[in-house]
């Protein structure tokens, strides 16, 4: 039974396909690759997003060049990145608020995480830590509910707005505990712990970066961490999930290329960035910054994990009421 001429062409084309395709993952990069930094530099994302690169650098042997992008929290860079050639020379360094909860905070975003960006690799994860002012008369989350119940209204804690991260933590904190601690937002968060120091609020949401040199110097007292685990080095904090089942939250890091780059680039990447990210001493240098490897993965896995806490903020913002602006 004879192949019809258009079975022929089809089988061509994928033959001949391949090879290019092949060519495309051994010969990546021959220039230098920019990736794109919606952060201010200086910043842990920042910093940890040099940490691969120049490792990426050394792998590959072209230069991995961070262009910091910053502005309307998160979008400009973003946007950058997402109309960038899919040709493998633009990536995005991708953060939970850019690809997941800007889409219910942000009215009319110029850009779409989904059909614009494919994750190439989760790189990192930041859980953050609610901590108190050292004179508050509650050292656990259970006393501080029981504290907030006592005293409906009169508890305040210090978070970077209500449709940003720490923000929608501590309203989620709120609603599933059942309480009223009146959320203050701070344009800077450095101020807040200053705030939280001072008693002029007694409780506040930080990352672990911003929290560790007062924890460690006893300025301020940790109550509970955010995610489910919990955090290497500070191991005797309790999860909030101890208290509230269920209650994982935490910021991550990550590489995005446009949606359209060829899958053999997106492959190559991948896997040097896995490589990296099994090595002791990368792992090492992250929890030193205060954030934690997700070890190597597919890219089909970061997909799926990127889409599943999309889910989780739909729900999260929807069961809160916060609306896009």
């Amino acid at each position: 039974m004879q192949p019809t001429r258009r079975e022929v062409v089809v089988s061509a084309a994928a033959a001949s396909a391949l090879p290019g395709f092949a060519r495309a993952q051994q010969t990546w990069p021959t220039q230098p690759v920019r990736m794109i930094v919606s952060q201010a530099a200086g910043g842990a994302p920042d910093v940890i997003c040099r940490l691969l690169t120049d490792r990426l650098s050394q792998a590959l042997g072209q230069n991995f060049i961070v262009e910091n992008r910053t502005g309307a929290g998160n979008v400009i860079g973003v946007q950058i990145a997402a109309r960038a050639a899919p040709d493998g020379y633009t990536m995005l360094w991708a953060t939970a608020a850019a690809l997941t909860t800007n889409l219910f905070t942000v009215k009319n975003l110029p850009y779409d995480p989904e059909k614009d960006f494919i994750n190439v690799a989760r790189v990192a994860r930041g859980p953050f830590v609610l901590v108190a002012n050292k004179d508050l008369p509650a050292n656990t989350l259970p006393e501080v509910i029981a504290l907030a119940k006592a005293k409906p209204g009169e508890l305040a804690i210090a978070n970077d707005g209500p449709r940003n991260f720490s923000g929608l933590v501590a309203a989620w904190l709120n609603k599933n505990a059942d309480v009223k601690i009146n959320p203050v937002a701070y344009a800077t968060m450095p101020q807040g712990v200053q705030d939280t120091i001072g008693g002029r609020v007694q409780l506040a949401i930080l990352a672990f970066p911003a929290a560790a040199p007062m924890l460690k110097g006893g300025l301020l007292k940790p109550i509970a961490v955010s995610s489910i685990e919990r955090v290497i080095g500070y191991e005797n904090i309790p999860p909030i999930a101890d208290t509230i089942p269920g209650f994982d939250f935490y910021g991550w890091l990550g590489v995005a290329a446009p949606r359209a780059v060829p899958r053999p680039i997106l492959e190559r990447l991948n896997g040097e960035i896995g490589r990296l990210l099994d090595e002791p001493e990368f792992r090492s240098r992250l929890v030193d910054l205060g954030f934690y490897s997700f070890g190597s993965q597919s890219i089909a896995a970061a997909e799926k994990a990127v889409r599943d806490e999309v889910d989780l903020w739909r729900k999260v913002v929807a069961d809160l009421g916060v609306v896009a602006e």
